[in-house]
């Protein structure tokens, strides 16, 4: 019978797909308590976006992460990772973004999915992508209608709604997909390529030519030569505005205190491990010792002779159980190795299971009598892989009654390795572990060895809290000493510190190159003026993230939208300074055009090496020997053959073109430039449709001045 917990595994790749997912962290003191007075009665502190004029507040936002927080979880998927929290925070918000966008856009068209259609895309003839996924059996590839209707019937007997609340999610995924398609449909209907349109593009695109050419490069004018004003660069600057559209970003630069074991602490750690070294050798359960004691757990592995580091190696093989070696210092830890069990055992097994799994509905208990009845037909001689096919839950194996064929010790789960390892040959073994109940007959083993398990007891030498204090310490008389950035800098260099960079972070950054975790910083660098230090929701400027302390200064502040002239100065100023030697060339080539008969002439006149190019089109990217000149392509297919052009400035130097022959491309009609345009536009009606409508929705994003 299908059920949620029978569905997960397909479901997580699903619902992944559909919105990526994490858990939402957040504390609400803040605003409950912080500066400015108000608390949670100011709804602009509260408020995370706006979209579309309408304002998106925390409270409804975080409802909404915690709600796909618990489908992910429904589903089987781990919501715990970093950049699991950072994808829910993103899908999160796009969802939202698009239901504002275009639920107006569905009102105004009067767009609905009816219950009969929705019905129809779960249960009808041909079931949703979504549904058929979940639905399929992945040994056969076959849709299982069965499943399906088994698992819609028994929603209503989950007592804790978990299965209602995972298929409402999904069927509502459905409807919003169905919606979206019905109003990308509507815009692609109202295409419509013109025969103008057809032409144009044939014309452009079907015209095949080559030519010969000159470049009289702008390095060829040094720059002492060409005066620059202040007038000149206003100008070019108004002229190209938009060219220097930019993206809020901020540029620090840090140093770290990095924080490392000392002298004292590597002491303690020895001292550690030769105190406890009596108890260990004592200890009969070496296990438990280690998982109560080791800053590395207890591995549960046999080792062949061989298979062990070299320094322990042969102690273990020639000493009896109980024995400890070290202590010894390997990678920053000290250890002692000690002999916990030497076993005979196969260095393969082969076997088959049976898998009875508990679930929502079926009991730990109900699933322990099922193995048992399991386990005594199969004793009274009832055939294995008869009862492997009908009732074992792991559906992979049951196919193959059970066989899981050879595998090593420790490819399965511990309690399941261990009775296939240290059992018999023919054994029949019920053992429990997290998937269930198994029902477990050893086939076959290979060659018996001696092997043995080693216990190691380790203590990681880390910096202790005193150290971490004293460097703070250090960190913080950095930050506190050097208040200004002149005095930053100057500290820097006086004692010799390593200053680092990060430009250009970008608000929802969550990375910094070589720092653990900076996400306080970057929001606390938004909060920072330029040339000034940053400092955390309490003012202070020291960030512990992770084993460093960083002191931080704003070196760079650029906000959304035209960036101003001061912060563009340089390169407004190379490109105001290449347009004045655009300028003096060809005002010098202007000079000579008339009076030279041939391209070849005017190229000897004006000092520049006349090249070829062949097929070249409107659409080609490139020139041979010129490299990208889209002013150039666009210049070359316009021009009469056989004519020399005047100068067309292009982005490495000024040119002068002549077309040697025109050809059209045997495959062009304007027929096939129809259809080829008709394609693009409806490729793009997905990508360019929602993004005029987000355009348009002015939405703002506010989200980092919570997460």
């Amino acid at each position: 019978m299908a059920t949620l917990q029978t569905i997960r595994d397909k479901a997580g790749v699903l619902v992944a797909a559909i919105i990526g997912i994490a858990i939402l962290a957040f504390v609400l003191g803040d605003f409950l308590g912080g500066k400015g007075g108000g608390g949670l009665r100011n709804k602009k502190r509260l408020e995370i976006g706006e979209i579309a004029g309408n304002s998106i507040s925390y409270i409804d936002f975080d409802r909404k992460v915690n709600n796909l927080t618990e489908i992910y979880k429904l589903s089987g998927q781990q919501v715990t990772d970093e950049a699991t929290i950072t994808s829910i925070q993103q899908q999160t918000w796009d969802q939202m973004v698009r239901d504002m966008v275009m639920s107006k856009e569905y009102e105004k068209l009067g767009l609905n999915v009816s219950g009969d259609e929705l019905f129809d895309m779960v249960q009808g003839e041909n079931p949703h992508a979504y549904v058929r996924q979940i639905f399929t059996d992945q040994n056969t590839g076959y849709f299982d209608r069965g499943a399906l209707i088994r698992f819609l019937k028994n929603i209503e007997n989950d007592e804790t709604g978990n299965q209602r609340k995972y298929w409402m999610f999904l069927e509502n995924q459905i409807d919003d997909e169905r919606m979206f398609t019905k109003y990308l449909n509507l815009v692609r209907k109202g295409l419509n390529v013109t025969s103008f349109q057809a032409e144009q593009n044939y014309e452009q695109n079907s015209k095949v030519v080559d030519f010969k050419y000159l470049m009289k490069r702008y390095t060829s004018v040094s720059d002492s030569s060409v005066t620059v004003s202040e007038a000149d660069i206003k100008s070019y600057y108004d002229e190209h505005k938009e060219s220097y559209r930019q993206t809020a970003s901020r540029s620090i630069e840090y140093v770290a205190f990095d924080v490392n074991p000392s002298q004292s602490d590597i002491k303690e750690a020895e001292d550690w491990i030769n105190h406890i070294k009596p108890d260990f050798e004592q200890e009969t359960n070496t296990e438990q010792f280690v998982n109560a004691n080791s800053d590395i757990p207890f591995d549960p592995k046999n080792y062949k002779d061989g298979e062990l580091p070299e320094l322990i190696n042969d102690f273990m093989f020639s000493n009896p159980v109980g024995s400890v070696y070290g202590p010894y210092f390997e990678n920053e830890t000290y250890k002692l190795a000690k002999l916990a069990a030497v076993n005979n055992i196969p260095d393969s097994v082969h076997a088959r299971h049976i898998l009875v799994s508990p679930g929502p509905e079926r009991s730990p208990e109900r699933a322990k009598q099922i193995a048992d009845s399991l386990v005594a037909l199969i004793n009274s001689g009832t055939d294995f892989a008869l009862l492997a096919t009908m009732n074992s839950d792991d559906k992979g194996s049951a196919q193959l009654g059970g066989d899981l064929g050879w595998f090593k010790e420790g490819a399965m789960v511990r309690p399941f390795s261990d009775a296939c390892f240290y059992g018999n040959k023919g054994d029949v073994t019920l053992v429990e572990s997290q998937f269930g109940y198994h029902i477990i007959n050893i086939i076959d083993q290979g060659k018996k060895t001696k092997k043995v398990q080693v216990g190691i007891l380790a203590r990681q030498i880390q910096p202790s809290s005193t150290t971490f204090q004293n460097v703070y310490s250090q960190a913080s008389k950095f930050a506190g000493t050097n208040n200004t950035y002149e005095k930053f800098i100057a500290a820097i260099e006086k004692e010799g510190l390593n200053k680092r960079v990060a430009n250009d972070l970008k608000e929802n950054d969550r990375q910094i190159p070589g720092l653990e975790s900076p996400r306080l910083l970057v929001m606390a660098v938004y909060s920072t003026d330029k040339d000034h230090i940053v400092l955390d929701r309490n003012d202070q400027a020291v960030f512990e993230l992770g084993n460093k302390y960083v002191v931080a200064y704003v070196t760079e502040v650029k906000e959304d939208g035209i960036a101003p002239l001061e912060q563009v100065r340089e390169d407004v100023e190379l490109n105001a300074r290449k347009k004045k030697k655009a300028e003096t060339i060809i005002k010098s080539i202007n000079e000579k055009i008339a009076a030279a008969g041939t391209i070849e002439s005017l190229g000897e006149a004006v000092g520049a090496e006349v090249q070829s190019a062949s097929g070249i089109s409107f659409s080609s990217f490139s020139i041979p020997g010129a490299g990208i000149e889209p002013a150039v392509i666009g210049s070359v297919v316009a021009i009469p053959e056989n004519k020399i052009s005047s100068p067309v400035e292009g982005v490495n130097g000024v040119y002068v073109l002549m077309v040697t022959s025109v050809t059209k491309k045997e495959d062009d009609t304007p027929e096939s430039e129809k259809k080829a345009l008709e394609t693009i536009y409806l490729s793009r009606v997905n990508y360019d449709t929602y993004n005029a409508l987000l355009e348009k929705a002015d939405v703002k994003d506010k989200r980092s001045k919570f997460y």
